[in-house]
């Protein structure tokens, strides 16, 4: 299964979250970092979150039209 880390960007509902995954490299021509980031909706069912928290997403079956990813665990930090 697909992990990935990324910061909870809003709470959309009882058991839906927001979160922004980063992620960066060096662009192949001109050396330089490029950083880009993609929003996804995640499935969160017993975890306490806030707006700003480090958690860990993984792929998952689809929940909805747009949540297949769920929310494994927060990142302590």
């Amino acid at each position: 299964m697909k992990q990935l880390l990324g910061v909870v960007t809003s709470l959309s509902g009882k058991q839906t979250v927001r979160v922004s995954v980063e992620r960066r490299w060096a662009h192949p021509l001109y050396r330089k970092l490029v950083t880009r980031s993609k929003n996804y909706a995640c499935h969160n069912q017993e975890i306490d979150l806030v707006v700003g928290d480090k958690v860990k997403i993984e792929s998952c079956k689809p929940y909805s039209k747009m949540k297949r990813f769920k929310v494994v665990e927060k990142i302590k930090s």
